[in-house]
């Protein structure tokens, strides 16, 4: 098991920047996946992008070239830097942790973006 608290949300103007942290319980050395979802106002949550042990990277098509996932094993955690916002990134963003069978989720930070 896991527990994961995230940090970092809050308002911005469209092209401005925010930093995503998750913090985890415990060492995340030996968690193969950790990645970042989102959930807007009446649409089902959505990957956003994943890390692998490997430091191998997934994003979505949505924000390829904006944002940048990472993980610090030494720090336990896992961070999303988020450029050139636009107001449809505008959800709460949920950290997740992937230990077969299960995956554990943070309680979600809200990131709003104006126009």
């Amino acid at each position: 098991q896991v527990q994961l608290v995230e940090s970092g949300g809050g308002l911005v103007q469209a092209g401005g920047s925010l930093r995503l942290s998750c913090a985890a319980s415990r060492s995340i050395v030996s968690i193969n996946v950790m990645g970042w979802y989102r959930q807007a106002p009446g649409k089902q949550r959505e990957l956003v992008a994943y890390i692998t042990s490997g430091d191998e990277t997934t994003y979505a098509d949505s924000v390829k070239g904006r944002f940048t996932i990472s993980r610090d094993n030494a720090k336990n955690a896992l961070y999303l830097q988020m450029n050139s916002l636009k107001s449809d990134d505008t959800a709460v963003y949920y950290c997740t942790a992937h230990i077969i069978p299960n995956i554990y989720w943070g309680q979600g930070t809200q990131v709003t973006v104006s126009s």
